[in-house]
């Protein structure tokens, strides 16, 4: 692991990385004794040092002959850089919130990227009111699963298809027939559409990437096909085994791969 790149990423300067890690194995020290090992130049090393100290990731002594440092233990380093991170995190959402207005339109918009789709989708599921339709596979409900419970919590009515193996836990969950799932192409996609008024779908075929519209027509449709989908398992679930037997063998196939719906009917 590049550390001194590590670093960088919270803000350190090279020559503030550098120093900080002779520090750790290396303490205490003063600036000449930190300039020979990491190899920052003198004039350098004080300047690093200074805004170390400004940002608290040294401790120092100031004594008679030499000012001596060490470093402030890793763990409270990361907290601090954490904790500062939230602050400014904190600080940008509210003020962002209140200079953004969204759109309108029936576009058809594009993300691209697996962070910047899962937030999406969780900011989408977050902002439900009265009820989330999803399709997700596994990777999906690992990284939304938290958001669809406490939207659950609070009262939206929750209907999800799931292409994998992992259970939800709340709402009317269904699994779609594996054999289905790959004919059509639904193993690694994320589909969630919010109050009837946006949907996103996205797959991750290669880079992840995901279509968002607020489009009527668009968003009911994609809405019918969640629907008709758990609807199809509510119907097979009161099917009996010998008509099932009289079909083909191809959608016998399907039919057999149907898992009951599971949790309370939905309107």
């Amino acid at each position: 692991m590049d550390l001194v790149a590590e670093l960088n990423g919270i803000g350190f300067t090279d020559s503030e990385a550098k120093v900080y890690l002779v520090l750790l194995r290396n303490n205490p020290a003063t600036g000449y004794q930190l300039s020979k090992v990491s190899g920052v130049p003198r004039s350098m090393v004080y300047e690093a040092l200074g805004r170390l100290d400004a940002r608290g990731a040294v401790l120092k002594s100031v004594e008679a002959k030499a000012t001596l440092y060490r470093p402030l233990p890793p763990e409270a380093l990361l907290e601090s850089a954490d904790m500062a991170h939230q602050r400014k995190m904190q600080a940008l959402s509210s003020g962002l919130s209140h200079v953004y207005e969204t759109g309108s339109g029936d576009f058809l918009w594009t993300i691209t990227g697996e962070n910047s789709v899962i937030s999406y989708a969780a900011d989408m599921i977050q902002s439900a009111q009265d009820e989330l339709m999803l399709v997700l596979s596994d990777q999906g409900l690992r990284e939304l699963q938290e958001f669809v419970r406490v939207a659950h919590d609070r009262g939206v009515r929750v209907s999800a298809l799931l292409t994998g193996d992992l259970e939800l836990g709340c709402g009317k969950v269904a699994y779609h027939p594996p054999h289905e799932s790959e004919l059509q192409e639904l193993t690694d996609n994320i589909v969630v559409v919010v109050d009837e008024q946006e949907a996103l779908i996205a797959n991750s075929d290669e880079e992840m990437s995901a279509t968002v519209t607020t489009n009527r027509n668009l968003v009911l449709i994609t809405r019918q096909f969640i629907w008709m989908e758990l609807f199809a398992q509510r119907i097979y679930s009161c099917l009996d085994k010998d008509l099932i037997a009289k079909l083909n063998p191809e959608d016998q196939k399907l039919f057999n791969g149907f898992t009951p719906v599971r949790g309370k009917q939905v309107d």
